[in-house]
């Protein structure tokens, strides 16, 4: 039987996921999302265009290539039908290059209402949640009451639909305040709902199951980051699946002796979206320089993203936590404004030299140390092979791999497919 390769983020989310899947994707027949929700981003950019992908693999652009919503993902019909609506222009066959999850679990129009009360009431100590409804319908999974694809075609579906509204609309009801139009989202869902409908559902374990027999090359996709893992993230921080290696075997239904290669994504420096705890934020010119330069700004919800120097405890802890065998370090063009480059080597906490992430360190004073390694200060965007990089880039990446003893295979130089350089 052939093994399951994955893909993930080592930082907290927007690595860079979706261009490299989108570049190994004809090395396999089937790529599968495995967890998460529409609250993730991944930006794919070839031939001119830039596409974003919040549900869909990022696989479905290439020819002969399977794509999975993993029993994993929770799915909004809305959200879902307005990525179809996008992809539209440009021809594709999604219905023969999708098919879906009969356990998936199904975002509804109260969800995300108790999502917006919920972080609201929170004031000042919100999450930074997307708001899309994620967190409620992984509490309803947990809770034994949510409603999953497999239920659609259920004769008594609208029963069960009507009884969880009731129970949200309850729960509602003690947010002071709080006003909505529950009729005006529910039509748009239910129109959703019917575009869900066209698509193939499957008992998605057994399909990964039959595939493996048969020798099918599958790349698992994750979504977020590792940081981001609702049991190793920065809790509570995080959100609310677990982005993890481990989740690919109950995203998808795959057990932990198929999983092959790990291939955890990161940027040569550091993001965040929204709050918790970032030791190596920079909240100065520099930070914005990366910003800037960066265009960094959520893929999902435009927020402006906080910018650091790379954090190699964190990335330590990631790799040891995925498995990781090789690494792909994106966004390398970025560093080329710098004269040097500062990478955290190990963080001081109550007086102590820690070089691993801590418990809990939304509650500690966490101090990064730097090691400076000389820039590169030269364009590297037109690159096509690795050999023709700076003699400072080369040095930044053996320095990297030296430090967290996993190969670092791909460096991308920018956003089109193209521009991505095998080592």
């Amino acid at each position: 039987m052939t093994k399951v390769d994955v893909l993930l983020g080592l930082q907290w989310g927007d690595e860079g996921k979706g261009k490299i899947v989108d570049v190994l994707t004809p090395q396999y027949d089937i790529i599968a999302r495995f967890q998460g929700g529409p609250n993730a981003g991944h930006t794919l950019e070839f031939e001119g265009n830039k596409h974003v992908l919040h549900t869909i693999p990022s696989g479905i652009f290439r020819d002969g290539v399977m794509n999975v919503i993993g029993n994993g993902v929770v799915i909004d019909p809305v959200i879902f039908q307005k990525e179809l609506e996008k992809l539209a222009p440009f021809k594709l066959d999604i219905k023969s290059r999708l098919i879906i999850s009969k356990k998936a679990h199904l975002i509804l129009p109260t969800h995300r209402l108790l999502d917006q009360a919920s972080e609201h009431a929170k004031g000042h100590d919100k999450i930074g949640s997307t708001l899309k409804g994620i967190g409620p319908t992984y509490m309803d999974k947990t809770g034994r009451n949510g409603l999953r694809v497999g239920d659609i075609l259920l004769p008594n579906f609208k029963e069960k639909y009507d009884a969880l509204v009731a129970k949200h609309v309850g729960i509602l009801s003690h947010y002071e305040g709080f006003t909505y139009n529950l009729s005006e989202l529910q039509d748009t869902w239910m129109e959703g709902l019917e575009i869900l409908k066209g698509f193939d559902s499957i008992d998605s374990e057994q399909y990964f199951y039959e595939a493996r027999k048969a020798g099918k090359k599958i790349l698992a996709e994750g979504a977020q980051g590792t940081m981001l893992d609702i049991d190793f993230g920065t809790y509570p921080f995080v959100t609310s699946s677990n982005t993890v290696t481990a989740g690919t075997c109950t995203g998808l239904g795959v057990p932990p002796n198929s999983i092959g290669r790990v291939i955890g994504i990161f940027k040569a420096y550091c993001t965040r979206v929204g709050s918790g705890p970032f030791p190596t934020e920079l909240l100065d010119s520099v930070g914005e320089e990366i910003r800037a330069e960066g265009k960094e700004f959520g893929a999902t919800t435009g927020r402006p993203r906080r910018c650091g120097w790379i954090d190699l405890p964190a990335l330590k802890y990631a790799i040891m936590i995925n498995g990781v065998t090789e690494l792909s370090m994106m966004k390398a063009d970025i560093l080329s404004i710098f004269d040097e480059i500062k990478v955290c080597t190990h963080y001081m906490v109550d007086g102590k030299r820690m070089d691993y992430l801590p418990y809990d360190i939304a509650n500690m004073e966490c101090t990064p140390v730097y090691e400076n390694v000389k820039g590169w200060k030269k364009d590297l965007t037109g690159l096509t092979s690795y050999a023709d990089s700076p003699a400072e880039l080369k040095a930044y990446v053996e320095y990297l791999e030296q430090k967290l003893d996993v190969p670092v295979t791909v460096v991308s130089v920018g956003p089109d497919r193209s521009q991505t350089l095998n080592n």
